[in-house]
Order: C-alpha cells, then structure tokens, then sequence
C-alpha cells in the first residue's frame, strides 16, 4: 500500500483495494507518503553532513530511489548502510539496496522489528556497534500495536547502540482527525496489518533519555523544511517526526 501511495509499480489488486479505501478517508494519504519520504530524506542528510557513517534502517519497504545509502553516501562514500525488513517482497527487490559506493558497504536483513537481537546480530557483520549508529524507523512504529510494546523494542536497539548514535522517527497521528484515523487504522486491521496511530505525548515516549535535535518533535513538513519546498497543505499532514542523540 505504500508503494501505491507513492504511485510505484510494486502493488496489487488487493493493496489497490485497501489503498482506495484509506484514500476515502484520508484523501492526503498520498502526500503523507511523499512527506514522510521527504523527511527520511533530510534527517539522513544532515546526520551524514555531522559525520555519521553507520546507519541501520528499519521496515525499509519496496526500494524508491533515492535510497537511503545513496542519501548518505553522496555526503559520506565510506558510509555504511544496513536494511531490514520482514516482507519478502522486499527481500525481492533487496539487490537495488546494495548497490553500494566502493568505498561504502551496504547489507539487507530478512527480519521483524519484534526481533531486535536478531536483527542487531545480523547487522554486527557490517556496522561497530562501538561507533556511532543512526537508527532509522520511518513510518514504522504505527505498524506495531500496544500489545506488543513498540517503546520496549526502541529501547531494546539503543541499548546496544554507542554514545553518539542517533534515532530518527517518523509516525502517523490521529492527533487532528480522530474519526478518519479510527477508519483508516481499522482498513489495514481488516486486511491482517496491525496499525495504531498514537498522539504527541505517546509519540514523545521514544525519546525518552535522548536529546532531541532542533526543533524537536514536530510535523514531518516543517521539519528543517527545503528551501523552496511547496508545503502549504503538507503542514497539516498529520506525521510526527524527530531525531534525537543518545547521550
């Protein structure tokens, strides 16, 4: 549904169903995927500018260039990037996240955000975790329920990661249209997705024991915005974000 929404060639009849009916109820899904593209964007840039060269991206999705180590690498050749994801679409299309500079390195995990030891296993073959890390998470925390402690399993991964690392997130809300999101959270339930848009508070939660970077928690949109970007109607998008650094 997501490739759809960023209108990729890498969906089906039944994602188009699904994708249609969020559509209904949030017309701006569209522009929410863009926006929150264009965020992953930026936040990578500029933690690549201030010199991290390690980056572990999680719930990647169906490649879209620019990729993230082709965000990276252009600032930093040497930086290394691993991806994990548990759709086995993903795993199809995983050659195009490995097409690395020569100087740089990049890897792709098969494997669930619900695993982080695995996951941070896999990735020790690639990045020192004794060196700084960028932890990215876009779009992912809302695809993990309450059961399942999504602020348990973000600490479980800083936990290993070196003083000086960062996370990077971003996350739908139902902040500004509780009755949509109700709609919208229950189409993907329907077709099997765990989905639960939290609030700025709840949101805040992740970053707890960080220092967030300016300007802090805020719409995807009118973070560190690009000059001449048109963002008239994606501030209201309803996507929070951050990056913040662990002490």
């Amino acid at each position: 549904m997501y490739d759809y929404f960023l209108d990729g060639k890498d969906n089906y009849p039944v994602d188009w169903k699904a994708a249609e009916q969020v559509i209904s109820f949030f017309p701006a899904v569209k522009e929410m995927a863009r926006t929150n593209r264009d965020f992953m964007h930026r936040a990578a840039r500029m933690l690549a500018r201030q010199g991290i060269r390690q980056f572990l991206d999680i719930g990647t999705g169906i490649p879209t260039a620019p990729n993230l180590h082709q965000i990276v690498q252009a600032v930093t050749p040497d930086a290394r990037v691993v991806y994990a994801d548990n759709d086995p679409i993903v795993l199809r299309h995983a050659e195009a996240l490995l097409h690395s500079t020569p100087e740089g390195r990049t890897a792709y995990i098969q494997a669930d955000v619900q695993e982080p030891g695995k996951i941070l296993a896999a990735a020790s073959e690639t990045l020192d975790f004794s060196q700084p890390v960028a932890l990215s998470m876009m779009a992912l925390l809302h695809l993990v329920g309450d059961e399942d402690d999504p602020h348990r399993i973000v600490s479980e991964f800083l936990k290993s990661l070196a003083p000086g690392s960062h996370l990077a997130l971003s996350h739908a809300t139902g902040d500004f249209d509780p009755e949509a999101w109700e709609r919208v959270v229950e189409v993907y339930r329907k077709g099997g997705t765990t989905a639960q848009v939290r609030s700025r508070a709840e949101f805040a939660r992740f970053f707890t024991g960080l220092e967030l970077l300016d300007p802090g928690i805020e719409l995807a949109a009118r973070w560190h915005p690009q000059r001449g970007g048109h963002y008239n109607q994606s501030e209201q998008i309803p996507l929070y974000v951050g990056v913040a650094r662990k002490p």
